[in-house]
Parts: C-alpha cells; sequence; structure tokens
C-alpha cells in the first residue's frame, strides 16, 4: 500500500514539475535541471551508503559521462540528447564495472579514498592532454531531439524534461532493486558481512553490482549537466565535486529514492542564494546547513517522512 501511495505521489510530482517549465523563470528551470542531473549521482550513492560505503570518487563516474557526451558531438557530430545520455551511461558503467573488481575487495575509509584517488587520475590526465581542451576544457554541441534542434529557452525546456524523464526512469529501477533480495541484504551486509559470506552469497559480487550501478547513474547524470551547461571541464573529476555530492547525500538521507531528488534540490537552491547573498560566506552557510544536519537530521530529509509516519501511528 505504501510502495503504491509512493509511486502515485512520485508520478504526480513528476507531472507537475513538467507542466511547470513553461510558467518558470529561465534560470529556474537550469537550476532544477542541474539539480535534478546531479540527484542521479547522489542516488549512486545511496546504493552504496545503503552498504555502508562512502565514495568520494563519484565524479569519475560524472566526468567520464559529460566526456563522453562532448567528445561525441565533437569528432563524430552526433548531438542526439537520448542516445547521448545513453551513451554516457555506459561509458561509465564499463568504467565501473571494471575498476568494481578492485573497489570491491576494500571497506570503510579504504574504499572512499581509492576511489577518490581514480578520480584525481582522470583530473590529472585530463588537465594534461591538450587535445582534450586540458584545465579549460571546451564546449559541448547543441543537443537534438530526434531531429528536432530547439534553441533559447525551448532547450532549457527539453533538457529539463530529458532530466525529469531519466530521474523519473532511475527512481523506478533503483527503487525495484532495493525491493530486490541482493537490495535488501544491504543492511545485513552493512551490519555483519561475514555471515552473509556464510550464507553462501557473495558480498564482493552484490558490492560489485552496487558500484556498477553507482557508476552508471554518475555518467547518466554527467551526461545530462553536460548538455544543460554546455561546457565540460577536467574540475568535473575534481576531489570538490565528489564531496559536494556527499554533501548532497548527508543532506538526503539513505532512507528514501526521493530523498536524493529532494535533497539535490535543495542544495543547488541553497548554493545559490547563499551566493547570491553573501558571495563571501557561502561556503560557510552550507557548512553550516551541514552541521545541523548531522546534529538535528542525522539520517538525512527522508527522515522526516518516517517521522512523521511514526507521529500517525501513534496518534490513534
Amino acid at each position: 500500500m505504501q510502495s503504491r501511495a509512493s509511486l502515485l505521489g512520485g508520478l504526480a510530482l513528476l507531472v507537475a514539475a513538467a507542466l511547470a517549465a513553461p510558467f518558470l523563470p529561465d534560470w529556474m528551470v537550469s537550476l532544477a535541471t542541474i539539480a535534478f542531473a546531479n540527484a542521479l549521482v547522489v542516488l549512486g550513492l545511496v546504493v552504496l551508503w545503503r552498504v555502508g560505503l562512502v565514495s568520494f570518487g563519484q565524479a569519475l563516474y560524472y566526468c567520464i559521462g559529460a566526456y563522453a557526451v562532448a567528445l561525441t558531438g565533437r569528432w563524430t557530430g552526433f548531438t542526439d540528447a537520448l542516445a547521448l545520455v545513453l551513451l554516457g551511461g555506459v561509458g561509465a558503467g564499463i568504467v565501473a564495472a571494471s575498476i568494481g573488481f578492485l573497489l570491491a575487495r576494500y571497506r570503510e575509509i579504504f574504499f572512499a579514498m581509492l576511489s577518490l584517488a581514480l578520480s584525481m587520475i582522470l583530473y590529472g590526465v585530463l588537465v594534461k592532454t591538450e587535445s582534450l581542451g586540458s584545465t579549460d576544457g571546451f564546449s559541448v554541441a547543441t543537443p537534438t531531439f530526434f531531429g528536432y534542434a530547439p534553441h533559447g529557452a525551448q532547450l532549457s525546456h527539453w533538457l529539463y524534461w530529458l532530466t525529469l524523464g531519466v530521474d523519473a526512469i532511475a527512481a523506478l529501477l533503483v527503487g525495484l532493486y532495493f525491493r530486490s533480495v541482493a537490495g535488501a541484504l544491504a543492511a545485513p551486509i552493512r551490519d555483519n558481512e561475514i555471515r552473509v559470506e556464510f550464507l553462501g552469497i557473495s558480498v564482493s559480487g552484490i558490492i560489485h553490482t552496487k558500484v556498477i550501478i553507482a557508476g552508471v547513474l554518475g555518467g547518466l547524470g554527467g551526461a545530462l549537466a553536460a548538455m544543460s551547461i554546455g561546457h565540460v571541464d577536467p574540475n568535473m573529476a575534481y576531489w570538490t565535486t565528489s564531496g559536494g555530492f556527499v554533501f548532497v547525500t548527508v543532506l538526503a538521507g539513505s532512507g528514501y529514492v526521493a530523498a536524493a531528488f529532494v535533497g539535490s534540490l535543495a542544495f543547488e537552491a541553497l548554493r545559490s542564494f547563499a551566493v547570491d547573498v553573501m558571495p563571501q560566506l557561502w561556503q560557510m552557510t552550507l557548512g553550516s546547513v551541514l552541521l545541523l544536519t548531522i546534529l538535528f537530521l542525522p539520517e538525512g530529509l527522508g527522515s522526516l517522512v518516517s517521522r512523521l509516519r511514526q507521529r500517525r501511528a501513534v496518534k490513534p
């Protein structure tokens, strides 16, 4: 019953958000597009966080997805948005599957630092490669939609709708994964993976799968962000980018799939507001919000839903 209600509620919010696009200012549409694109990376971090792993290198897959879009348009002239998004996700997924054999062997701080190191290796390669724009990066070709080439505000609306569609499919699939056997084993693995191994289940295999899922989601987010921004550069793989995604994950919590999207939108709105109002102190503002979240909402914004349900259950 709750799953069906959540699905219907999410669908209603998706339709409302899509219909609201023509009535919103252009800057708000662009901000929401970036927020919902980044939310896919956060959703991948939630998949890892449920098993007790924190990755400080998700910018690796984010950057791969972005550069896959930019390089394909630059070298081949192919600009179909949907195909490019899928290409970014597949490319990042292949990389995640390759390095996942290594990452799946490590836990806790070792997993976090190794993922960070791999991301910084990509950053160093991009900075030193002049053919890829070096530190300046390069622009992304204007995307098309099945042959249709919108411009200006129409392009922003189409990218926004595409991002919402990809988010909806990703949220549905991740929700189904969480309710599967492999998804339900996240908590037992986090608590005591040795007991899970004694049951004949390969913990490394499950973690490897989660790394691939997080990588694909990161690539999808990077591809959408690259088309929305219209530019790629090595900073997409820098450690501060990964840190921003971890910030949003802590803010959102791992209890609900929708929390990743709400948290990402709240983060982008807060950062834009802080930069506009307090340009010299915006980092301190974000740090204060993170501190308050850890102190009063240690399980993130998603825990507000659980608390509300508990109060409703106790009230009768």
